[in-house]
């Protein structure tokens, strides 16, 4: 409940944002010019998310006959989620991770690397497993889009503004600038800056969300802290080549193992390791704080 309405408290601020970037800069009808161009920008990108997200990670569909066990556990833990089975594909890395995509229950897909299935006990993937389906069933993929959708309506604001300034058309006293020259500073950098920090705040809600409700599906927590833990060290270790735009989809960052203190935790797409593996130990009853 607290994540969801860190949710709804995010959202509403990116779209608050937007709105008053909009009419800073070009009033009402520039609010809704730039809602419908990143709306039709990221509704391609929405409807198309598992063909995109699964080419970019070089994944290709897992036959039942080559991992009848997977299958089993998948299809039990859908069950329990109450979720049409997913498909299955396998991704061509000896990285332990995993990730869901699909616009719905009914279109997801969830993609294993060949390295989780190797390092993580039955229960550790058990627990992997339920929070990609975790996060169909809570349809992340369509509130991102959302967020998503917001921040491309902000950047939209940003170039035209930057465009403005070039021209001479934003800035000063023009009476077409609702905001003057403090507007063009905000659309510029201000606004930007900020529309990245919510959408990553996003971004590690959901998955703290994901964790709690895979544990759920689950009925082990444990098993997924341990599974946090195992896949930690595999990033660190084991590279994994990955388009960075399809980084935030895996359930831990592929492209850098150990979390980024400091200013980086505003711009990380997936909560610290250690925090994760501390709430879910929680859930389990346990008090154990790891070391990394």
């Amino acid at each position: 409940m607290k994540n969801n309405l860190k949710t709804v408290v995010l959202l509403g601020a990116l779209a608050g944002l937007m709105v008053g970037l909009g009419n800073l800069l070009g009033g009402r009808g520039g609010a809704i010019i730039g809602l419908i161009l990143a709306g039709f920008m990221n509704m391609g990108a929405y409807w198309f998310s598992d063909k995109i997200a699964l080419r970019m990670s070089r994944a290709r569909p897992l036959g039942r006959s080559e991992a009848p066990e997977l299958y089993a556990m998948v299809a039990s833990l859908a069950n329990r989620a109450g979720l049409p089975m997913p498909n299955l594909f396998i991704i061509p890395s000896e990285q332990p991770n995993a990730f869901a995509t699909g616009r719905n229950p009914s279109h997801a897909a969830v993609a294993v690397t060949e390295g989780i299935l190797r390092m993580l006990s039955p229960e550790e993937l058990q627990g992997v497993i339920a929070h990609e389906l975790a996060h169909v069933r809570n349809r992340d993929i369509l509130i991102t889009s959302v967020a998503a959708t917001i921040a491309g309506a902000i950047s939209f604001f940003a170039s035209m503004a930057r465009w403005g300034a070039m021209f001479g058309g934003i800035g000063g006293d023009d009476d077409d600038n609702p905001g003057g020259i403090i507007g063009l500073l905000v659309g510029m950098i201000v606004a930007p800056i900020a529309a990245v920090i919510l959408q990553m705040a996003l971004s590690r809600s959901r998955e703290f969300q994901a964790d709690a409700t895979g544990a759920e599906i689950a009925g082990r927590p444990q098993g997924l802290a341990n599974a946090l833990r195992k896949l930690e060290r595999g990033a660190q270790q084991i590279p994994m080549p990955v388009n960075p735009s399809a980084a935030p989809m895996f359930i831990v960052n592929p492209l850098r193992g150990r979390f980024a203190r400091g200013a980086g935790h505003l711009f990380s797409t997936h909560p610290p390791t250690e925090e994760r593996v501390r709430r879910l130990e929680q859930m389990a009853g346990m008090s154990i704080h790891p070391t990394f």
